[in-house]
């Protein structure tokens, strides 16, 4: 009897420890830091925090660090007004006083770029003190998660000395998500069937939005993602439909103070399906409006909108090449459109006719 009340011992407290962790929070788990010695110091080193700023990506990362500090550290640490000894003081230049004052980050602020930031410890009036700052809120944001990644990683904190910005400008996620067909009440559906649904749930959008957008950017952000290409590269005319850009404006809210931009593939011959007219060249002073009036509508509805994927003349794709025009001539037209808003085009260079026997790649190549 003792070994089955042992058995049944192990198996209650074994599956609660399995529900409680289903992975959904990756690796943003936050758990109590487990190494005594190591929290002692954090809790040393992390009395309070000074971390001014309302706008959305701050009150993202505002939100972050006492999140992530209560659950490592076991405990809330108080926010406060003035640094003091054991301040964790974040912010930029323009945001924080303190960091404002501090002269000896400025060459250090210099050699990050927009989205870069330090980690320093450091002095305020002769108090030891932990700053994260940046140039930009984005930039600050990353610093948070840096930061909460060396405590739940277990890293000695009480002599940082860190720079870091990112070297790659678009730092994207493709998405090959489907639209809902007709009827189908379910959220879209992933390109072959790679990831089951959709993340978005287009048929609820833009009234309902799903905690999960928020969960899916704070990820994002984690890493250094500043983008995201809701749909498939076979695209759907009916995106750039005015209430599917209404829908697609509402997942860019929920991205912002994320500092995660937006994107959409283009379907080439959409002046044609959803406007009616009869050519869909590149060099057309109708279609060359079409596609200006739809951008200047995009930006409308999303002032951040960031551009463009577009897959053309590829596996039965429409494309320039349909009506005897480049590449190049395709991808300007969009270019010039979207280049006033800042957005960018990005042209999709796996190109293939499945009627041509040539390998992918050579093919690929003098395409």
């Amino acid at each position: 009897m003792k070994r089955i009340s042992l058995f049944i011992f192990i198996i209650i407290f074994c599956g609660k420890h399995v529900v409680a962790e289903d992975g959904y929070r990756l690796w943003l788990r936050y758990d109590k830091v487990s190494n005594q010695a190591l929290l002692s110091e954090y809790k040393r080193t992390i009395k309070q925090v000074v971390f001014p700023g309302t706008s959305p990506v701050i009150q993202a990362a505002q939100e972050e660090i006492t999140k992530g500090l209560s659950g490592l550290l076991g405990s809330q640490v108080p926010m406060a007004k003035t640094a003091g000894a054991g301040s964790l003081v974040i912010g930029t230049p323009a945001s924080s006083s303190v960091i404002a004052g501090m002269a000896a980050l400025k060459p250090a602020l210099r050699q990050v770029n927009d989205e870069g930031y330090i980690i320093r410890t450091t002095s305020v009036n002769g108090k030891p003190v932990t700053v994260i700052a940046g140039n930009t809120d984005k930039g600050v944001l990353y610093g948070v998660f840096n930061f909460l990644k060396l405590l739940q990683t277990q890293k000695a904190i009480s002599k940082l000395a860190i720079a870091d910005y990112p070297h790659t400008q678009y730092r994207l996620l493709d998405h090959w998500d489907n639209l809902p067909r007709a009827g189908d009440t379910q959220t879209g559906t992933i390109e072959r069937g790679y990831g089951g649904r959709s993340l978005w749930d287009w048929a609820n959008l833009p009234g309902k939005i799903s905690p999960r957008y928020k969960d899916y950017a704070r990820a994002d952000a984690s890493i250094g993602i500043n983008g995201a290409v809701l749909t498939n590269v076979n695209a759907n005319a009916q995106m750039l439909t005015t209430e599917y850009i209404k829908k697609a404006a509402a997942i860019a809210d929920a991205f912002r103070p994320y500092g995660i931009k937006v994107f959409l593939s283009a379907k080439f011959n959409a002046p044609m399906t959803l406007s009616g007219l009869k050519t869909a060249d590149p060099l057309d002073p109708e279609v060359i409006k079409w596609w200006t009036d739809k951008i200047n509508e995009i930006y409308t509805i999303i002032p951040d909108f960031g551009g463009f994927l577009v897959k053309a003349n590829s596996e039965g794709q429409p494309g320039p090449q349909t009506y005897g025009r480049g590449h190049a001539e395709g991808a300007n037209m969009f270019a010039n459109a979207l280049a006033p808003h800042g957005g960018i085009v990005m042209w999709r260079a796996f190109v293939y006719d499945n009627k041509v026997s040539e390998d992918r790649t050579m093919q690929a190549y003098n395409e």
